[in-house]
């Protein structure tokens, strides 16, 4: 058997609102898990920004951490030639290398292509 409520567009539109306050209120207590649980990181707003304006994301990251090219390519097993052609966009860098920076730079792989 169907059942059909009706309500008034108000108390439709006010339903609405407190289950989108609801679900940005889960969003924000994930995010803050994430965060405390450390798969999650709050990056400083200018690094952000230089992400948000174009800036190669290895250069940014690898600043971020406080790398020299040097550094970071000893640790990701990598060229440090490669390593500045990657951060400067003269290469792409193979998926493997990527990969291998990125595990370097406690970073996704998404983080780097984006």
């Amino acid at each position: 058997m169907n059942e059909m409520v009706t309500i008034q567009r108000e108390g439709s539109d006010r339903l609405r609102a407190a289950a989108d306050d609801l679900a940005d209120l889960q969003s924000h207590d994930r995010a803050i898990d994430a965060l405390a649980a450390g798969a999650e990181e709050l990056i400083p707003a200018v690094y952000e920004n230089r992400l948000l304006d174009g800036e190669s994301p290895l250069r940014v990251y690898r600043d971020l951490r406080g790398l020299t090219q040097a550094t970071l390519a000893e640790r990701a097993g990598v060229n440090r030639v490669t390593v500045a052609e990657i951060g400067t966009g003269r290469k792409q860098g193979s998926v493997a290398t990527l990969r291998a920076l990125a595990g370097a730079l406690d970073v996704t792989l998404d983080d780097l292509t984006k």
